[in-house]
């Protein structure tokens, strides 16, 4: 009894540390980036929100962050430092659509900066899904000796090599990045061009003014221009031939009206903005970067495998101990970061809970494996799937593809868990590891005191050497079909699976003991 308690009171010390760990881990997502310098609410302040890196569902969670409490600690100016060669295009998009509606969330309408910085430790970049944040913003400023453009969506492949995606997804991010341009004044052929490899770009002086333009609409113009004789037209240079994509320097984007003006370092741009005092500075946190490893793809399939393992093993020991504790820390660190990035709700959560009662439903109370498994095992990979994503039913092209690598991930992580299920429950006994999971005391009495040498006895007594089927797996109890009657059965030793023959080896009463034959 003392061993019962004391054993009780360790498995619930491990449960509270488990649950204290994932706890942590949210609570520093949620602590805040103190500033490093600057005073909030001045006049005319700037903050400054670091994207560096790839561009993943983290880096959007940490932008809408650091933004909001650049709104409410009133900044005039929220400058994005931008270094990085892309990401992915839903992460991308999201950020796009926060920065828009970042006027309409203050009082103060603060203005919307994208900066892309050349330093020691940058790259000096905005490529693919950093210029299209860059184009959201109302201004962009750029650094001597960086460059942006590129913003073709592409997909990686498992060499690393990249691909072009189809037309729907080129189209979706082109009439993007047009509708940017138009919205904050940049020049929309430029946009195009930085997209869509079928776009030619020329540098024109109409009427003596310079205008960029594709070569649809110079065609056009100087059409019009050739019948009546107005604007006079002139192709001066050849900025993007068709057949390739458009990136720029500082200088070109600057001479070419997408850049505001150069600003080399933070002391440049603030005297640009006519802000005062320093920069508030947001970079990510040690937080973030847990986070961004907790939801990146070999991880949450890790964790699905070792959480799908880990309750196998929960279920059939008795009582609730190690291996439950880490199925539950597992689970909840696989939606606790899709929580924190805003990719989980209700939803998936009723679907997990679900598939789960599904499968205690068909190991507990149906016998064999059937439609109830099945179905539990298919609502676990769905929500596990919608967690990792914030729609549920695709619409565009790379929302197609966005879904088939996270079917992809859960089901390679679904099968590499029924494998290890499998090996376990077949190999198990026999593995050290497990010795302590694995019940190898004889059971000598009962409850009433010792069993006496056996004698047969009572209705059962005949079935003794008696061979059957077991219908229903034996864990211990279950039933068996013996010279056509089905009865009520233990297994000895080792579970039996339905179907496997069994021979009657003892009875006690109304109890009959079997062992697999």
């Amino acid at each position: 009894m003392l061993y019962n308690r004391l054993l009780n009171i360790r498995l619930k010390k491990r449960i509270m540390w488990g649950l204290h760990c994932v706890l942590g881990i949210w609570v520093l997502g949620m602590i805040p980036v103190l500033p490093l310098t600057g005073q909030e609410g001045s006049p005319g302040m700037a903050w400054l929100i670091s994207i560096r890196g790839d561009i993943e569902p983290s880096m959007t969670a940490f932008v809408r962050r650091e933004a909001r409490k650049a709104l409410a600690g009133g900044a005039a100016f929220i400058v994005f430092e931008i270094d990085t060669f892309g990401g992915r295009v839903d992460s991308a998009l999201q950020i796009t659509s926060f920065i828009i509606s970042i006027k309409n969330m203050a009082p103060q309408h603060p203005r919307t900066i994208a900066w892309v910085h050349n330093s020691e430790e940058s790259m000096g970049v905005s490529w693919s899904a950093g210029a299209l944040i860059a184009f959201a913003c109302d201004a962009i400023y750029m650094a001597g000796g960086t460059s942006m453009g590129a913003a073709a969506p592409v997909t990686m492949g498992a060499d690393g090599s990249t691909t072009a995606t189809g037309e729907k997804t080129v189209a979706a991010v082109r009439s993007q990045m047009a509708a940017l341009a138009e919205r904050n004044g940049h020049p929309t052929g430029l946009a195009l061009a930085m997209v869509d490899y079928d776009v030619e770009l020329w540098d024109v002086l109409v009427d003596g003014t310079s205008r960029v333009m594709a070569l649809a609409e110079l065609e056009g113009l100087e059409k019009a221009a050739a019948q009546s004789g107005a604007p006079q037209v002139e192709r001066r240079e050849l900025i993007s031939p068709k057949g390739k994509l458009l990136s720029l320097t500082a200088g070109e984007a600057y001479r070419y009206g997408l850049a505001t003006g150069l600003a080399d370092d933070r002391k440049a741009i603030l005297e640009a903005l006519g802000a005062s005092g320093e920069f508030t500075e947001s970079t990510p946190s040690v937080a973030d970067g847990i986070i961004a490893v907790l939801s990146s793809g070999p991880v949450q399939a890790l964790l699905i495998i070792l959480g799908l393992v880990m309750l196998f093993l929960e279920i059939n020991t008795p009582g609730f101990g190690i291996p439950g504790t880490v199925a539950v820390i597992c689970f909840l660190v696989v939606f606790g970061s899709g929580a924190l990035l805003g990719r989980v709700g209700s939803l998936e959560l009723i679907l997990f809970l679900g598939g789960i009662g599904l499968l205690a439903v068909e190991l507990f109370v149906i016998p064999g494996f059937g439609v109830m498994g099945i179905a539990g095992i298919i609502l676990i990979g769905l929500s596990l799937v919608l967690s990792m994503q914030d729609f549920v039913v695709p619409q565009f092209d790379w929302e197609w593809k966005l879904l088939g690598r996270n079917v992809q991930v859960v089901c390679i992580g679904i099968l590499v868990a029924i494998t290890g299920i499998a090996v376990i429950a077949l190999l198990g006994p026999r593995i050290r590891l497990f010795d302590r999971l694995t019940l190898k005391t004889k059971i000598t009495g009962t409850a009433g005191g010792p069993d006496p040498d056996y004698t047969p006895e009572g209705d059962y007594a005949g079935l003794v050497g008696k061979t059957g089927t077991a219908t229903s797996t034996l864990r211990p109890a279950g039933k068996a079909l013996i010279e056509g009657q089905l009865y009520s059965v233990e297994a000895d030793n080792l579970f039996i699976e339905p179907g496997r023959s069994v021979q009657v080896i003892r009875v006690w009463g109304n109890r009959i003991l079997v062992r697999s034959v």
